[in-house]
């Protein structure tokens, strides 16, 4: 990601944070049912108790709020961009592990975690045709022992000049050739898609 636009996000949320305080709103989602729907799809990769969990663009650690709430607790470490965001995040989460950047500029253990999620943190526009998207994906992919699980826009249902969005079906063709035990859901939202990655055991 470009300087400029790794500034942009972290400004962004800056300004958020302030308007909105500890709030979905502040992650530009519309809504906790929304962040919240997206959350248990992604955790019906096979998430459970005690595993440990990589959240890639974690904002205030609200995955790991919602999963221990209802499934007991994990092995949780978040990454993020924005600072603000993730001062709020350790202040709840003062057990949990963050770290502030983006994925790559980590040098994190290969297959070091069971599970690596991602939710809305893709949705940036960057005018990259995806590129960047694709290769947090991979990165994501060579960091888990189990599975990543993550969402995305899709493409078939918005378009915006501020969003990334992607059509599922090329983005499932395009996974199957890091993983071949892949599979999408649209079934939730209907502006989002989530592709599930899962190693051979």
């Amino acid at each position: 990601m470009k300087p400029e636009q790794r500034k942009r996000i972290i400004d962004r949320h800056q300004d958020s944070l302030t308007r909105h305080g500890y709030h979905p709103n502040a992650l530009y989602w519309s809504s906790r049912e929304i962040q919240e729907t997206r959350f248990r799809v992604l955790a019906e990769i096979g998430i459970a108790a005690g595993d440990s969990v990589l959240d890639v663009g974690c904002g205030f650690g609200d995955f790991r709020r919602w999963f221990e709430e209802r499934h007991g607790s994990l092995d949780y470490t978040g990454i993020d961009l924005s600072p603000d965001l993730l001062a709020e995040a350790k202040n709840r989460h003062p057990d949990a592990r963050f770290l502030c950047g983006e994925l790559f500029d980590f040098s994190l253990p290969a297959q070091g975690f069971d599970w690596v999620v991602l939710s809305g943190a893709l949705n940036e526009q960057l005018h990259d045709g995806g590129d960047y998207a694709r290769r947090t994906v991979a990165a994501m992919f060579e960091l888990c022992r189990r599975g990543v699980a993550f969402n995305l826009l899709d493409a078939r249902c918005i378009r915006a000049h501020d969003l990334q969005s992607h059509m599922p079906d090329d983005m499932l063709v395009w996974c199957r050739g890091l993983c071949p035990d892949c599979r999408m859901r649209d079934d939730y939202l209907d502006n989002d898609f989530t592709i599930y990655l899962c190693r051979s055991e």
